[in-house]
């Protein structure tokens, strides 16, 4: 079975980075995930901060793909961990999310949308899908420790 998600207003909708679910990590708030992960792209406060601070996920995304700014070297090999490192820290952290998750049982998460061919399907399925894929991992995860 496959749970396909992707609209933040549409069922499972919170699966997306663009959910509105702050996370907290390294004592940082942050509005939502796409937030973290779009300034984890910089190495200068000032742009890590211009990240954090944008009003809306969408704007946190435009931002993290200014590359005039003081984009990571690494990214391409970091991207992954980064991510990871939002999802567990948003499921562990939100408890109807975590329940919304373990309730997927162990049906395939797919992203979907034309839009990502990385993080998501592509929209015909020949994406990627990791972020699906991490999210798949940190629900095997917390299926281990509850």
């Amino acid at each position: 079975m496959q749970i396909l998600f992707y609209e933040t207003d549409k069922p499972y909708g919170c699966f997306s980075n663009f959910s509105r679910h702050p996370i907290t990590l390294d004592g940082i708030l942050w509005p939502t995930t796409e937030h973290y992960f779009q300034a984890c792209k910089f190495t200068e406060q000032v742009d890590i901060d211009a990240v954090r601070e944008a009003k809306t996920p969408f704007l946190a995304a435009q931002i993290g793909r200014e590359r005039h700014r003081s984009f990571r070297s690494d990214w391409d090999q970091a991207r992954d961990p980064v991510m990871l490192e939002a999802l567990r820290a948003k499921f562990t952290q939100h408890a109807d999310l975590r329940a919304t998750l373990l309730g997927t049982g162990d049906a395939e998460l797919v992203e979907h949308t034309k839009n990502d061919r990385y993080w998501a399907d592509g929209g015909d399925g020949s994406g990627k899908n990791m972020l699906g894929k991490l999210l798949e991992q940190v629900r095997a995860e917390l299926n281990q420790t509850h």
